[in-house]
């Protein structure tokens, strides 16, 4: 794992048990987390604030379900930029960010420049959407859409294995 300054981080057992509990569960009150790691309570705290400090976790959230707040279609955007400049590229990123729709923006490399996570209420929005805030910006010359039938994630993010 990489720290805030992009150098990978030092992680022992416990620094790596901490993560796998919080990425479970967030909100787990600290007792519980020391009782889980066979350790004091003021050395869970003292972990979880190094971890924080370091960069190793950078928040604390809740897993929204997107469906649940009326936005059940999800596609992914692929979009191809020209020129690819950071004087087009900036704009486009801050724009798309803005958009209620948007999840995730990745910048990617490969033919595309850009792949938009969105999610919207049915196909016509998905479509108005495409029609109307993307294919009328200039900088966009290729748009591709690809529906998400089905999202699953790691329950855990660990350090990979070097």
């Amino acid at each position: 794992m990489r720290d805030q300054s992009g150098r990978t981080a030092e992680l022992d057992s416990i620094d790596l048990a901490i993560l796998a509990e919080l990425q479970n569960d967030a909100r787990l009150p600290n007792k519980d987390l020391a009782e889980k790691l066979g350790v004091a309570p003021s050395t869970a705290l003292e972990r979880v604030r190094a971890l924080r400090r370091r960069g190793v976790i950078t928040a604390f959230r809740a897993d929204v379900d997107i469906a649940r707040l009326g936005r059940p279609l999800e596609a992914l955007l692929a979009l191809r930029v020209r020129p690819h400049t950071a004087q087009l590229s900036d704009p486009l990123r801050r724009f798309v960010l803005s958009l209620p729709e948007t999840i995730t923006l990745f910048n990617v490399a490969g033919p595309e420049d850009f792949l938009v996570h969105v999610a919207v209420a049915d196909a016509a929005s998905l479509h108005r959407l495409v029609l109307e805030k993307f294919l009328v910006r200039p900088e966009i010359v290729h748009l591709q859409t690809t529906l998400i039938f089905k999202t699953e994630k790691q329950a855990v993010q660990r350090p990979s294995e070097l």
